[in-house]
Formats: structure tokens, C-alpha cells, sequence
């Protein structure tokens, strides 16, 4: 039986701590924080140490980034306009020697490098009318879990399970699909932070055998970018897998900026990987 994650607030007189407890990928996540950020840290250390976390990731800001340097945590990835405009710096501090350790790192930069080598204007033709454009709600829960087995031997969220994602839907994430032949063949979706007006592209899947032809997957990035500036969310950004070219290369050519990798970030596809950060302003397109 999977653990489950779980969100826990802490707020006392001297400061507030919104923390993301994460134990299937081993880690705690600092979503939000206010107030005393030596106490902030503590309280998220303490965390770690209760759930044998083995990575610690704080989205922290501007201000804080010499007091995280001090204590020793690692900066990974910035995030433009994460914070209602502005920038979320990200910092992780690893807590057993196997989790710092990376074996791929040089690929994954080579990778980066060849892919700002590509040309942007290329484009694929559109899908034939036997491929559906969908908006896709609860009746497509079991589908989509289906999909998500299908691709992900392992997955950093239990979307294998369908009542998982009938809950994120009820929560407000939305999901665009492909369908063929009566299965969906493609899916993607958006968690949208209405507070801070920014929105994760994620859950990306697309069935082998779908893949490289119609650029299924980048239509439906698109059609959630629509999306989200309809609702004001113009902070757009998404997390691929440092070792899958095809991805970090629809994102690209989608217009999105890399901005780090987090090491030894989840569990996804069949080990612990390294994921890059991909980020957009709708604003401006």
C-alpha cells in the first residue's frame, strides 16, 4: 500500500510553514513559508527527520537567498513570476549520500545543449479528425489512469489509481486528452495555484506507438496555456524528465526557458531521475 502525501500547516506567533509531505519520494517540500526563517527551517528540518525524508526542497524567495546559502542548502532551479510576479528561487538540501549521488549528469547537460540547437518553426501537421480534442472530466478517470500505467512503470502521484484522479479534478486540476479509436491516447494537465496566479503543466503521457507523429502532446500544452490566461494565471511552467529528449524538446519549442534541475527529484518511470524546470509567460504570447 502507497503512502500517502499530504499537506501540513504549521503557524505560530512568529511564523507560518506550508509543507508538502511527500513519503513516497522520500521528501519534504516547502511550499510557503512566512515570518522567522530560522525557525521556518527548523520546523521543516524536524520534518525531515520525522518522516526519514531523505530531501529537503524549500521554494524560497528573493530575500532569503543568502540566509539559505549560510545553512547550507543547494540552489536548484529559479522560477520566474512563481510568487504573483515574482521569482521563487529554489533551494534542496539532501540528507543521505545516494541521494546526492548522480550518474547522468553530463548527459542530461548534453541534452539541454542539443536541444537550444533545434529550430522553433518547425512545424507538424494536425492530427486527422479520427484524433478528438477533449476537455476531459470525471467519466475519463479510469481511461486516463489506464494511459498513466501504460506509460509510467512507476509515478510520482498515484494517478494508476482513477479515484486519484477524479480528486485532483475536484480539486481543480484540469486535463486535456487525445482520444483514438475510443481510448485515449494522449493526456496532460494543469495544477493551477489561484493564489499565487501560476500553474504547473504536468501529467504529460502520450502511448509509444502515438508518439512523434502529429505532435499530439505540444496541442494539448496549448490548449491548457488557453486555459490558464483565461484565468489570469500567466506564471506557466512544467517539470520534465532530464533524460527524455523528446519532452524538454516539445517545451522548448513551445517557448518555454530551462531554469535548473532538481536532483534525484521522484520516482518516475522506472527509477529515482533528475527533473528540468521549464518556464512561460503567457503574458507575452
Amino acid at each position: 500500500m502507497r503512502e500517502t502525501a499530504s499537506t501540513i500547516i504549521i503557524e505560530e506567533n512568529n511564523f507560518y510553514l506550508n509543507v508538502y509531505v511527500d513519503p513516497f519520494n522520500k521528501r519534504i517540500r516547502v511550499d510557503d513559508y512566512r515570518g522567522n526563517t530560522s525557525i521556518v527551517l527548523k520546523q521543516a528540518e524536524e520534518l525531515v527527520y520525522q518522516h526519514k525524508a531523505e530531501k529537503l526542497i524549500i521554494k524560497g524567495r528573493l530575500e532569503d537567498l543568502r540566509f539559505f546559502y549560510e545553512k547550507g542548502l543547494q540552489p536548484e532551479v529559479i522560477l520566474d513570476g512563481y510568487f504573483l510576479g515574482s521569482d521563487a528561487y529554489f533551494f534542496s538540501k539532501f540528507y543521505t549520500n545516494d541521494r546526492k549521488k548522480n550518474e547522468h549528469w553530463l548527459k542530461e547537460d548534453e541534452i539541454i545543449q542539443n536541444i537550444y540547437q533545434l529550430d522553433k518553426s518547425v512545424e507538424k501537421a494536425y492530427p486527422p479528425k479520427e484524433y478528438e480534442l477533449k476537455k476531459a472530466d470525471e467519466s475519463c478517470a479510469e481511461q486516463l489512469s489506464t494511459l498513466y500505467r501504460q506509460v509510467f512503470e512507476i509515478y510520482p502521484t498515484p494517478l494508476h489509481d482513477p479515484e486519484y484522479v477524479k480528486k485532483t479534478m475536484k480539486e481543480g486540476t484540469v486535463y486535456y486528452v487525445f482520444f483514438h479509436d475510443g481510448k485515449i491516447v494522449s493526456a496532460a494537465s494543469a495544477e493551477m495555484n489561484l493564489f499565487y496566479k501560476n500553474a504547473e503543466l504536468t501529467d504529460c503521457a502520450t502511448l509509444p506507438e502515438y508518439r512523434g507523429k502529429y505532435g499530439l502532446m505540444k496541442i494539448l500544452l496549448k490548449e491548457l496555456e488557453g486555459e490558464l490566461k483565461s484565468q489570469g494565471v500567466f506564471c506557466a511552467y512544467s517539470i520534465a524528465r532530464s533524460l527524455s529528449f523528446g519532452m524538454n524538446a516539445a517545451l522548448y519549442q513551445l517557448g518555454y526557458s530551462y531554469r535548473g534541475r532538481f536532483m534525484n527529484n521522484c520516482y518516475i518511470y522506472d527509477k529515482l531521475e533528475d527533473m528540468n524546470l521549464w518556464v512561460k509567460n503567457l503574458a507575452n504570447c
